[in-house]
């Protein structure tokens, strides 16, 4: 993760501990859907340092319709957020409705939120259209001093944006996904190192990698890991970077970690915040 500079850091604490029974008021009241966009715009504005006048759009348009909230950096649309009645308990047509806005825009990251619970999603344009949930958290639960929490919130910040914080963060989690390393494990180079190790146990025994290949997805994987479009676009994710050359990262005093070389379009990327 990315350092949290100090002013940030004390911006999140007071704006948790401000906000915090603020929402529970609201709550307790059971406000409608336009005073909840309005703490969150005030939320955005106070917690995460957006400008609330030149950063903030309510009531944006998109082709005849409207999304509740936009944030803009540099002028152009980062993050659309679809915002519910407090009280509302957020549904799978509400985020349908979301991603359908940012689907009209070209726009990679919604907020689905109604105050009290919030998630983040990254929209991934295949097809059909489909999203990932990157992070949610409860406001009213959180910890304002606690480094998970600001860790967390950080990565909706006007800061955490400008460092690439969120999508960082989703780098990570996908790397670290079910479908991610049961791709790896099934994957050639791996199969060739699990029969080298095999044959050094049992020598003289003729093993192919199918058949290392056919227990690991029938008795060592999940089936619902094997299964499905994710499993497959992991894949095909280490397929492209299979052949890339290899480098040593140097390490304090621990053992040699080898890395794949990064590609043009990566190098220079913000690097995955620690897990």
């Amino acid at each position: 993760m990315a350092t949290i500079p100090k002013r940030v850091e004390e911006r999140l604490i007071s704006g948790i501990k401000r906000f915090q029974p603020i929402l529970v008021s609201a709550k307790s009241r059971d406000v409608n859907e336009s005073d909840t966009v309005v703490i969150v715009a005030d939320i955005l504005a106070d917690v995460f340092g957006y400008d609330k006048y030149s950063e903030v759009t309510s009531e944006f348009s998109i082709r005849g319709t409207y999304c509740d909230i936009a944030l803009k950096l540099d002028g152009k649309v980062r993050v659309l957020i679809e915002v519910k009645a407090i009280g509302l308990e957020l549904k799978e047509n509400h985020l349908k409705q979301a991603v359908d806005y940012a689907t009209n825009l070209g726009v990679d990251w919604v907020v689905l939120t109604n105050g009290i619970k919030w998630r983040i999603y990254k929209v991934v344009f295949s097809k059909p259209i489909e999203q990932e949930l990157v992070a949610e958290f409860e406001f009213p639960s959180l910890v304002p001093k606690a480094d998970p929490t600001l860790e967390l919130l950080f990565l909706l910040t006007k800061e955490g944006w400008a460092k690439s914080a969120v999508a960082a963060y989703h780098a990570q989690k996908q790397a670290l996904s079910r479908f991610f390393i049961g791709a790896i494990l099934t994957s050639d180079s791996v199969l060739a190192v699990v029969r080298r190790e095999l044959k050094r146990i049992s020598p003289g025994v003729h093993i192919a990698l199918e058949q290392i290949n056919e227990v690991l997805i029938n008795e060592v994987v999940k089936r619902e890991v094997i299964e499905g479009e994710r499993f497959h676009e992991a894949r095909r994710t280490i397929a492209r970077v299979a052949n890339k050359p290899l480098r040593v990262l140097k390490t304090d005093g621990g053992p040699a970690i080898i890395s794949p070389q990064p590609t043009e379009d990566q190098a220079g990327a913000v690097e995955p915040p620690k897990a």
